[in-house]
């Protein structure tokens, strides 16, 4: 029997890419039912500390253990990276933690599969959306904006930029040559793809809240570590933007200052010593 490690791709063929840290409670359902529509299941396990890697390997999946808790970038990196070694000519990106339906792998897998699209992501918004709480679809609409905003040139407008169910072609497989950290490379693979005129488009998915997974990290927390990101991404593409646009404002604060304190004295032979000097 040909190790599943090692064993090349056919053409056509397509893997599924899952990060899990700490996963132990779901992550053999999630590869169990991920096999039955992909040729291959790698779960890279990002330093869980306890049976995500020994579950997930008995339940038929290519496991690759990271020697510590890198986050979420790197381990899906090295998913990419497995996947792109053995030939696979797409690749399926879902949470371990059992959010995403893999019984929609599918239809987020089939534009890629029909050389219609390079990146598909899974949009949660297209279908409505209503059973998302309150907050996290008022975090994700900043997160979209900003996003949308880092993509500079690109025609892609996303509605769900933070979504980790996604489909990639060979062609954005051998093209991922962005540096990414943590939990940014959703908007990061946006930002790059986009401007390069990729084909980037959503399809709508569904997903699951309130499954077991206290140890992840707190959403607002999460959120602000992405904008963080985002924002540092559109100061080094768009400084006229980034810096342009503020500085208008305060120098137009200025010279409204100005214009008050000399109204003032003409008007009244008062002068704003403390105005003018702001």
């Amino acid at each position: 029997m040909a190790d599943p490690g090692t064993t090349k791709a056919g053409m056509g063929s397509f893997a599924v890419v899952v990060p899990a840290y700490n996963e132990g409670l779901v992550i053999g359902s999630v590869v169990l039912q991920a096999k039955r529509h992909a040729d291959r299941v790698i779960v890279v396990d990002d330093g869980s500390a306890d049976r995500t890697a020994a579950i997930a390997r008995l339940a038929g999946a290519d496991v690759i253990r990271m020697p510590e808790n890198g986050g979420k970038a790197k381990a899906m990196m090295a998913g990419f990276a497995r996947a792109r070694d053995l030939g696979y000519e797409a690749v399926v990106m879902l949470d371990g933690d059992g959010q995403h339906d893999p019984d929609e792998i599918p239809a987020v897998a089939a534009p890629v599969l029909a050389e219609e699209a390079d990146l598909v992501i899974g949009s949660r918004f297209l279908e409505g959306g209503a059973e998302i709480p309150a907050y996290r679809r008022a975090g994700q609409m900043v997160l979209n904006r900003f996003t949308n905003l880092s993509a500079d040139g690109g025609d892609f407008v996303a509605t769900d930029s933070q979504s980790g169910f996604r489909a990639l072609s060979r062609r954005a497989l051998e093209n991922l040559t962005f540096a990414s950290e943590g939990y940014s490379i959703e908007s990061d693979m946006i930002a790059h793809f986009a401007p390069l005129n990729f084909r980037v488009t959503e399809v709508p998915i569904s997903v699951t809240y309130g499954v077991p997974h206290k140890h992840k990290k707190n959403p607002i927390s999460h959120g602000f570590g992405v904008l963080t990101r985002i924002v540092e991404l559109i100061g080094h593409r768009r400084p006229l933007l980034f810096f342009g646009v503020p500085g208008g404002v305060i120098a137009l604060f200025g010279i409204g200052l100005e214009l008050y304190t000399f109204s003032e004295l003409f008007r009244a032979g008062q002068f704003h010593y403390v105005v003018f000097i702001l």
